[in-house]
């Protein structure tokens, strides 16, 4: 069922992509320094507000973020900042080295430290894994508020993809029951599978269209592939679908293709890919670790680089038990230089004038919107509301 939701979601999702991205770019060109920076600040805002745990920390994940991203060597005046008096830092921190401290070598500390505390159990058999008729009849409507909710919230700047999922469990589980003898979501509904994996892959698919026609990553994943692209020498932007319309319509092709795979994979195989789990994790993270630094030491062939790999390692496993998510922190580093380019373009045009973001209506309307969503979270509604989203029972 949940092969089938996630096929429905992204399909829907990838023909949202296709048809809107193009007209999306067209308005993204009406977009200047002023606008760019307003959105990345809205962007940022919305980082907060959807992220899992306290308001509080998620900020200072931000702020943090944001001072990583300053490290380096000044564009303009070629001044060194928060290098630490070494030459090592003078072009900054390397995207790759800090993404892989975070989510490649901390994950590993969380798993090793799960599996002290709860060790691997054997794997259940597995029968058929087909849903039956009266199983997607059942499910068809919670897929279809899935993949709705899903490519609406795939779309804010932030974590709306992943609030997805669990703004989508939510809905299922307030819900009344569509008959006396159904099971309750949360003890073995297939709607609490169908629902939150059809949002979850519709978000997935539509955060691609902040970042493909603005230039600006909705989540981490899209900080990840944006990092990829700039690698590449590819600009994500406005005008990316008329530079590179093989990468753009390349990408749509390959997200229906790969949403097939994912049911043609999933189903025959289910029992295979079950087994897996099988294997255990002592014999999986040297291998992982191995990968994440010859990925990381490639880059420059640096020893360095492995050396603050590491060390932000053992900070996300800090804020992992800070209860402090790290992918703020992320979104961060990445606008931080684009915030500061367009902050100091928008200021240079305006003749020192900062009342320029507030009189541009595009960019006044942006920051308004970020000051009520922020404002937002302190009501009471709002506030339990996004506490009982990230609940799982």
């Amino acid at each position: 069922m949940a092969a089938v939701a996630s096929f429905i979601a992204g399909t829907a999702a990838t023909l949202l992509i296709a048809v809107a991205a193009p007209y999306l770019a067209d308005v993204a060109l009406l977009f200047g320094a002023t606008e760019y920076f307003s959105l990345m600040v809205l962007g940022l805002v919305g980082a907060v507000v959807l992220s899992n745990g306290d308001i509080l920390k998620a900020f200072a994940m931000v702020i943090t973020g944001l001072l990583l991203g300053l490290v380096g060597t000044d564009i303009q005046s070629g001044e060194l900042r928060f290098t630490l008096n070494t030459l090592t830092l003078q072009d900054g921190i390397d995207f790759a080295v800090i993404s892989m401290g975070f989510y490649g070598v901390a994950e590993i500390l969380k798993n090793l430290q799960a599996m002290r505390v709860s060790p691997q159990t054997a794997c259940a058999r597995i029968d058929s894994p087909w849903p039956t008729r009266k199983d997607i009849k059942n499910s068809t409507p919670a897929i279809a508020r899935g993949t709705v909710l899903g490519s609406l919230l795939g779309l804010l700047p932030g974590g709306g993809a992943l609030l997805s999922a669990f703004a989508a469990y939510s809905v299922e589980k307030r819900l009344p029951r569509q008959s006396p003898d159904e099971t309750p979501v949360g003890e073995g509904n297939l709607r609490a599978v169908a629902a939150p994996e059809a949002a979850n892959n519709a978000g997935a698919q539509t955060s691609f269209i902040p970042m493909l026609t603005l230039g600006i990553p909705s989540n981490a994943v899209m900080a990840l592939l944006m990092g990829a692209l700039i690698i590449q020498n590819i600009t994500p932007g406005p005008q990316v679908i008329d530079t590179n319309p093989e990468l753009f319509w390349g990408l749509i092709v390959s997200m229906w293709v790969g949403n097939f795979f994912l049911v043609i994979l999933n189903l025959p195989l289910a029992g295979l890919w079950v087994q897996m789990l099988r294997i255990p994790y002592r014999w999986m993270f040297p291998m992982i670790l191995a990968i994440c630094s010859i990925g990381v030491y490639s880059i420059n062939y640096n020893v360095y680089d492995l050396v603050t790999m590491v060390a932000f390692a053992i900070l996300g496993y800090v804020f992992y038990h800070l209860r402090a998510e790290p992918a703020p922190l992320i979104l961060g580093f990445v606008l931080g230089p684009m915030m500061e380019e367009n902050l100091r373009r928008a200021m240079l045009l305006a003749r020192g004038d900062a009342t320029v973001f507030f009189t541009s209506p595009i960019s006044c309307a942006l920051l308004v919107a970020a000051i009520l969503l922020l404002l937002s979270t302190l009501l009471p509604a709002i506030k339990s509301a996004r506490t009982d989203a990230f609940v799982e029972d």
